[in-house]
C-alpha cells in the first residue's frame, strides 16, 4: 500500500484580520487540523496550535509566513480544548513569543494523563480488558500504542481561565467564551456576535465526526448534546470548525450531530434487546466505517462506552452480573 503523502500547511484569509491556518496531520482520515489568527491592537491572537511532531514548528511558521504574520507577534494563546492537535505546540510556541496562555480550567483529562503516561495506558488498558477486547486484540493495540507519546512538547498550564462570559479582545471585535462540554471537558466555543461568527473547536466539525473523552465526567454524550442546544441559542452565520472548511449553516450542523447520536443510540439498543453484549461487541455498530485495529480499541470503544453510560444514567440499559467481560442488556 502508497503511504499517503503528507500535506504542507497553508493560510487562506477568512475575511480581513482573520486568518485560518491548516496544519497537517498524520492520522487516517483527519489530513489537517485548522489554528486560527486574528489581527489585535497589539499583535495576534491564535486559537489552537496544530500537533507536536517533528517539523510541527516549521509548518506553523509557514502558515503564519503566507498570512503575512510571524510567531513573535502572537501575543495571546487560545486553545478551544486541550487535545495534543489544539495544544501540543502550546509550550514552543510560548517559549518563542512569551504570549499567555488562555484554556479552560478541566484540562487534566489531557494535562494530568500527559505527565503520567505509563499510569494512563494502563488504566486504558484496564478498560479494554474489561470491556471485553480480545487477547490479541489488546496485544495489537499495546504493541501500538504504547510509548508513542501524547503528540504535546510540554504542558503548560492556563495563565487565565476560559469559562462561561469571559471575553477575548481583537481587532474584530470581542469574542465571547462558552462552554461546550462533550467532545472534551476542556471544551470551549467563542462567539463573535457583531459578525456572527463561531470558533467551533472540534464541537461542531464540517462533517459529522463524534468522539468523546470518556471516564472523566458523568455524561459525556449528554453534555454534547446540551453543547449542541446552547450552540442553537447562538447568532452564527459563519462556522470555523477544527477540521474542514467554514460553513454557514449552524443548525443544520447541530441537527445532523443529534441524528449521528440518536442513531448510534438506536443501534445499540438493537443489538442488546435479544442477548447481553459486551462493549467491545458493539464497537461496529457505533463505528461504521473501517478504522485500523488500534483506533477500534482506542476511539471506537471509548464512543460505545460513552453511549452506554448515557443509555445507564436515562435507566434504558444496564450491566448485566459481575462477571468480567462486562455485558450490557436493555433495562427492565
Amino acid at each position: 500500500m502508497t503511504a499517503r503523502r503528507r500535506e504542507l500547511s497553508r493560510a487562506e484569509r477568512v475575511l480581513p484580520g482573520l486568518w485560518r491556518l491548516r496544519l497537517p496531520l498524520p492520522w487516517p482520515g483527519v489530513p489537517h487540523v485548522n489554528a486560527f489568527a486574528i489581527a489585535a491592537v497589539d499583535g495576534v491572537v491564535l486559537v489552537d496550535t496544530g500537533l507536536h511532531e517533528p517539523g510541527a514548528m516549521l509548518q506553523l511558521e509557514r502558515a503564519l509566513h503566507q498570512a503575512g504574520l510571524r510567531l513573535e507577534r502572537v501575543r495571546l494563546l487560545v486553545c478551544t480544548h486541550a487535545h495534543s492537535d489544539h495544544y501540543g505546540l502550546a509550550g514552543p510556541i510560548i517559549e518563542r513569543s512569551g504570549c499567555d496562555l488562555w484554556m479552560h480550567p478541566n484540562h487534566e483529562h489531557m494535562t494530568k494523563a500527559a505527565g503520567d503516561p505509563d499510569r494512563d495506558f494502563e488504566r486504558r488498558l484496564e478498560v479494554a480488558r474489561q470491556s471485553g477486547v480480545p487477547a490479541a486484540a489488546l496485544a495489537d493495540y499495546e504493541s501500538a500504542r504504547r510509548g508513542r507519546g501524547w503528540g504535546i512538547a510540554d504542558i503548560v498550564l492556563p495563565d487565565h481561565e476560559l469559562a462561561d462570559g469571559v471575553e477575548v479582545a481583537t481587532g474584530l471585535g470581542p469574542w465571547r467564551v462558552h462552554e461546550t462540554p462533550g467532545h472534551a471537558p476542556s471544551h470551549v466555543v467563542l462567539h463573535q456576535p457583531e459578525r456572527g461568527l463561531l470558533l467551533s473547536g472540534d464541537h461542531l466539525l464540517g462533517r459529522v465526526s463524534l468522539y468523546y473523552d470518556y471516564g472523566y465526567t458523568p455524561d459525556p454524550a449528554g453534555e454534547f448534546l446540551r453543547s449542541l442546544d446552547l450552540v442553537d441559542g447562538l447568532d452564527v452565520k459563519l462556522v470555523l470548525a477544527g477540521h474542514g472548511r467554514p460553513v454557514r449553516d449552524a443548525r443544520a450542523l447541530t441537527e445532523a450531530n443529534r441524528r449521528a447520536v440518536q442513531a448510534k443510540l438506536d443501534r445499540i439498543r438493537s443489538a442488546i434487546a435479544a442477548v447481553p453484549r459486551t462493549p467491545f461487541d458493539l464497537v461496529p455498530e457505533v463505528i461504521e466505517m473501517e478504522l485500523p485495529p488500534a483506533m477500534m480499541v482506542s476511539w471506537g470503544l471509548s464512543e460505545t462506552l460513552t453511549y452506554l453510560n448515557h443509555l445507564e444514567r436515562r435507566g434504558e440499559a444496564a450491566r448485566v452480573g459481575d462477571s468480567e467481560p462486562e455485558r450490557w442488556a436493555l433495562s427492565g
